[in-house]
């Protein structure tokens, strides 16, 4: 079956086609019963107007709408920087909003873009599928970043978390660890359920004790998690932070209360974001700034009638060792514990 045309929709709302095109580009002069009828049918048809076709009706505004988690952090800042680079080259403005756990205001940060943009690019790991769906304007092109599951008809952009969490994890125990604690991310949030996931695969699979700490992706909670481990009786030799915030945040925490890293407890995170670097933390590369602006691509692509495929494309992130997961040695001043 090929792809819903406008015609599909009109025919599945009991509606002309005009009326089809009025509700899904938010205008005023449709009744309120109709337009949910044609958002209705768009959304089960997987319904998205040819970018072509709907330059034709509406004004260009070469603008890109992007909804992330959140705004701060270096994640996040780096993930900006790419696209703004990749949309600046090819002549596009970007629209910045941001949504955080509930589901009520992802909807309303995603409608308020209708109208301003060309196109949108959405970040929303922490949002349920079906919240997500019901919340993207039909007829605005979209691109996916780290979704739960696909989106019918918008192509997405994912990282192998599993595959990820699971080479770190080997990595520490190839160097000689056999005791590692996983902070792992905020409970909802795709992302952190893979990586704890993967984590969990590896530790079964090489026979290790599992032990996952609760976490945010915040720097606080990585300290307050090193305190936590401190505290415990249980043998402790390495950390896996499910970021490189908590991770630093962690680092930080074990150095303060006395611990030597890696001598004593190894430390390791995930995303490679530009400071990890420079405190010789070892972690697993997401090309962040490049997955940014490979969405910004794909988008503009689609806008402009290049992506007709719109198939979805998985990163795989790369091991990067660094000094803070140097192998353990008989030498080493062993575990921590109380």
């Amino acid at each position: 079956m090929g792809e819903a045309t406008i015609r599909d929709v009109a025919r599945r709302a009991e509606v002309s086609v005009a009326s089809v095109s009025r509700a899904l580009n938010g205008l005023d002069n449709v009744r309120a019963e109709t337009r949910d009828k044609v958002i209705k049918a768009a959304s089960e048809l997987g319904y998205v107007p040819h970018a072509g076709a709907r330059s034709l009706s509406l004004a260009r505004n070469h603008a890109i709408g992007v909804v992330l988690p959140d705004l701060h952090g270096e994640f996040f800042s780096e993930c900006v920087r790419g696209m703004d680079r990749e949309a600046s080259r090819r002549g596009y403005l970007l629209l910045l909003s941001n949504m955080h756990d509930d589901g009520d205001q992802a909807a309303v940060a995603l409608r308020a873009m209708r109208g301003r943009v060309d196109g949108l690019l959405v970040m929303a790991p922490h949002i349920d599928p079906e919240t997500l769906e019901r919340a993207l304007p039909p007829a605005l092109p979209s691109v996916m970043i780290n979704s739960h599951r696909e989106v019918p008809g918008r192509p997405s952009l994912r990282l192998d978390n599993r595959a990820g969490a699971e080479a770190m994890v080997a990595h520490l125990h190839a160097n000689g660890y056999r005791h590692i604690v996983h902070i792992a991310g905020p409970e909802g949030n795709v992302d952190a359920q893979e990586r704890a996931q993967g984590y969990r695969d590896a530790c079964a699979r090489l026979g290790l004790p599992p032990r996952i700490i609760a976490g945010d992706f915040n720097e606080e909670t990585g300290e307050s998690a090193a305190a936590e481990i401190l505290a415990s009786s249980t043998l402790t030799d390495a950390v896996f932070a499910a970021n490189d915030m908590m991770a630093i945040g962690c680092l930080y925490g074990l150095r303060t209360g006395g611990k030597r890293v890696p001598e004593d407890i190894a430390v390791a995170g995930f995303d490679d974001v530009p400071l990890a670097r420079y405190l010789s933390l070892s972690t697993m590369r997401v090309n962040v700034a490049e997955m940014g602006a490979r969405a910004v691509s794909r988008l503009i692509d689609m806008l402009e009638g290049r992506d007709q495929v719109r198939a979805s494309e998985t990163q795989i992130p790369e091991l990067v060792t660094r000094a803070t997961t140097a192998p353990h040695t008989a030498s080493q001043g062993g575990a921590a514990h109380a």
